[in-house]
């Protein structure tokens, strides 16, 4: 009666995943890319919403200023009709004016966002290609090996 040899699949494993390195640094190059842009964006996002605050609280505080002085008293019962029309043509002339501030954050946002994303696109791109020359590189280096055996 013959005995069948099992075949030591850890050793077959071991040598198959040594055939088959993986590069550690092109994983690191690439999350650093990453943590690069993200921390980018973040500050794009963050200076965006610096300036749109800005210019939130000092509306706000124009606004008040307004109201205090629409509110005081008047002589005639004209002044508050004047009064009132003043203000609603003011709040009109500070709101264009402020909408073109967002507007001009907006824009920059997009811009910086663009920019941004397209060189990551290069930076990822050129991590690749190293990553890929690598891997081959590597590849091709255990495959002579293996055939050398």
């Amino acid at each position: 009666m013959a005995t069948a040899k099992t075949q030591d699949f850890t050793t077959v494993m071991k040598d198959m995943m040594g055939a088959f390195p993986v590069d550690t640094k092109a994983m690191d190059e690439a999350f650093k890319t990453t943590a690069t842009l993200n921390e980018k964006l973040s500050a794009v996002a963050l200076e965006a919403a610096e300036k749109s605050t800005e210019i939130s609280a000092k509306w706000t505080k124009d606004t008040l200023a307004k109201l205090n002085d629409m509110s005081k008293v008047k002589k005639e019962p004209a002044d508050y009709a004047k009064a009132m029309t003043d203000f609603a043509s003011a709040q009109a002339e500070v709101a264009a004016e402020n909408m073109a501030a967002y507007a001009e954050i907006a824009k920059k946002v997009q811009m910086d966002t663009v920019e941004l994303m397209m060189a990551a696109g290069k930076d990822f791109s050129e991590d690749a290609t190293a990553a890929m020359k690598k891997a081959t590189d590597d590849m091709t280096s255990a495959a002579k090996k293996a055939t050398a055996k």
